[in-house]
């Protein structure tokens, strides 16, 4: 974490000084029956500030190994713009830049249209679920208005960067894309190469004229849900993050796939599991969207143990602590009531000074 302007310390400083959105209690009320779920204790004591902040490097370097490295960052922040699409509101571009040394990536990078000061507003790593026209539709290129996520959340106000996953960018299958991953990387896992793509977008978010480095973002749908959790985790450059139906619990959904963390998370005594990493975005606020039991749902009242285990180290920080669950009960899907919640938590936790 060396590489970033903003110390953990001073972050929370900040994260402390923040506003709250008015339904904070709300998603910090457990659910009516909580599910059954063996996870192993963030400490082996008791948890304060110090104990934490003591354990977290620990933690952060055992993630660090079972995900694998990758190679060093680029000194550069630049981009080039492929296409620019001019709307009544916002102006979009296609860009592209160089995200592992020598390999290129492609993202929308959308804001909104009127002049603004000099790092004045406050910018969004939103990431694309699993379909196979990645970027477009949560650009607001293609696809239903519902999935027009990153599009809508430049309309009120954000700078939005929504970057290709790397399983869509010049392969021909998501099996092709992590054997070419695999091929670079023999000892490195999937989500070890979303996790660094996604922090390579936020260097090109924060590299942006307009966008306030200390007001950055991150969210994903599905699997964009997924790299936003660990972005958040491992970035502390995140101040601010919504996971929607990612499914935090390993059972959740296919966290053992190739692409993600491999069969490794099913062996017995696999001593790695998801409430360590809200742990780590601790105390930067961090809000689960389930939409359990609609069809298809990945997050819902399953999610709430892990939320749940988290809240100790967040309120080792102070009162009140901002994380949550909002299960919607929807299904696997984001629609305008949650649209409206994500862009509340992101406008208070960002823009409140």
């Amino acid at each position: 974490m060396s590489r970033f302007a903003v110390g953990f310390c001073l972050l929370w400083t900040s994260v402390t000084a923040a506003a709250d959105v008015a339904w904070l209690a709300k998603v910090q009320t457990p659910p009516a029956t909580i599910p059954e779920t063996k996870l192993s204790p963030l400490l082996p004591g008791p948890i304060t500030r110090d104990t934490w902040l003591a354990e977290r490097p620990k933690l952060i370097a055992a993630w660090r190994e079972f995900l694998g490295p990758m190679p060093d960052f680029p000194a550069n922040a630049r981009w080039t713009v492929l296409r620019t699409d001019n709307l009544p509101d916002v102006t979009r571009e296609l860009i592209e830049y160089e995200g592992e040394p020598g390999l290129k990536v492609q993202a929308y990078l959308l804001r909104p249209n009127g002049a603004v000061t000099q790092r004045s507003r406050a910018g969004l790593v939103a990431l694309h679920p699993t379909t196979n026209d990645s970027i477009e539709p949560i650009a607001g290129v293609k696809g239903e208005p519902r999935q027009h996520t990153g599009l809508k959340l430049a309309q009120r106000g954000f700078v939005v960067l929504c970057p290709r996953c790397f399983l869509w960018q010049d392969a021909t299958s998501l099996n092709d894309a992590v054997a070419r991953h695999r091929a670079r990387h023999p000892h490195t896992l999937g989500m070890a190469k979303m996790l660094y793509d996604a922090q390579r977008a936020v260097d090109i978010l924060a590299a942006q004229p307009d966008v306030d480095p200390n007001r950055i973002g991150a969210y994903g749908h599905s699997l964009g849900a997924k790299e936003a959790l660990y972005l958040a985790a491992f970035d502390d450059r995140i101040r601010a993050a919504v996971a929607s139906e990612g499914g935090i619990g390993f059972p959740s959904t296919n966290w053992d796939a190739a692409w993600y963390l491999g069969p490794a998370i099913k062996e017995p005594g696999f001593a790695r599991n998801h409430h360590e990493l809200i742990a780590l975005i601790a105390p930067r606020p961090f809000l689960v969207l389930g939409g359990e039991s609609g069809p298809g749902a990945a997050d819902g009242d399953r999610s709430w143990p892990y939320v749940a285990a988290a809240l100790p180290v967040y309120r080792a920080f102070g009162e009140p602590p901002r994380v949550g669950l909002l299960n919607h009960h929807q299904g696997h899907i984001l629609k305008d009531d949650m649209l409206d919640k994500l862009a509340e938590w992101m406008t208070v936790y960002l823009d409140a000074k």
